[in-house]
This record gives C-alpha cells, sequence and structure tokens, in this order.
C-alpha cells in the first residue's frame, strides 16, 4: 500500500479558491483531497520550465501544485480559473 501524501495550500490559493462559487470550491476540494491519494493522477499535466510542478483540470479551474516525493508533500500553489491561473 502507498503512503499518504500531506497537503498543504499557499495562502494566495486559500484566498482564490474562497472567491469561488461554492459548488466550485467543493469540487476544487474533493480534487485537493484526491492528491493525498494519488499526487499524479492520469488527467494531470507537467508544467513546462517548472520540475516537479503539475496542474490539474477541475471543469474551467486549474489546481497547480508541487509534488516533493522525498518528503511526501504536495504543495498547491495556485488555484484559479484557467485564464487567470498562469499569470
Amino acid at each position: 500500500m502507498s503512503q499518504r501524501y500531506d497537503v498543504q495550500i499557499s495562502r494566495r490559493a486559500v484566498k482564490s479558491l474562497a472567491s469561488l462559487p461554492r459548488n466550485e470550491q467543493l469540487r476544487i476540494r474533493a480534487a485537493i483531497d484526491l492528491l493525498s491519494d494519488t499526487p499524479r493522477p492520469p488527467n494531470c499535466v507537467a508544467m513546462t520550465g517548472e520540475h516537479g510542478t503539475y496542474r490539474v483540470r477541475v471543469g474551467s479551474y486549474r489546481i497547480v501544485y508541487e509534488v516533493h516525493d522525498d518528503i511526501l508533500l504536495i504543495q498547491v500553489i495556485r488555484v484559479g480559473h484557467r485564464r487567470d491561473v498562469y499569470r
């Protein structure tokens, strides 16, 4: 059985998540919870130019996060609409 990763969410991501509609917040929180079991799900995409950084699509929103395998940690960096999250 694989070990679970701890998930840390940055202040920036928490603020972005709080500003979203309630139903989207619930969907994104569920996706973040799933990352602790599977840090690289089949639908994740590795970010170009940033080692260990991935993104996951949740509808029109994106979760950008880093995976630290050596300490079993996932850091959620940004959460937002796809048109804004990469800026």
